[in-house]
C-alpha cells in the first residue's frame, strides 16, 4: 500500500555540498539567505499570477501566511 522512498543525492548534490563545505560560515549563511531570497520571489510571483488584483500587501500577507503555516495542522489551539 504504501511505496518506500529512498532519497540518494544527485552527482551535482555532491558537488554541492563539497563547495559549501568549502566556504565560511559567514559565506554559508550568506549562501543560505540568497536562496531565501530566490524563493520567496519565486512564492511572490507565483502569488502575484494567481490573484493578479490584489495590493502588494494582501499579496505580502499571503506569501507569511503560505510560509508560516505548518502542513498538516488547523491552526487551531
Amino acid at each position: 500500500m504504501y511505496e518506500e522512498l529512498t532519497y540518494h543525492f544527485d552527482l551535482v548534490d555532491l558537488e554541492q555540498l563539497r563547495l559549501l563545505g568549502q566556504l565560511s560560515p559567514g559565506q554559508r549563511i550568506q549562501a543560505m539567505l540568497d536562496a531565501r531570497e530566490l524563493a520567496v520571489g519565486l512564492i511572490r510571483g507565483r502569488l502575484r499570477r494567481q490573484y493578479p488584483h490584489l495590493s502588494t500587501r494582501e499579496i505580502n500577507m499571503k506569501l507569511l501566511e503560505e510560509t508560516t503555516s505548518v502542513r498538516g495542522t488547523d491552526g487551531g489551539s
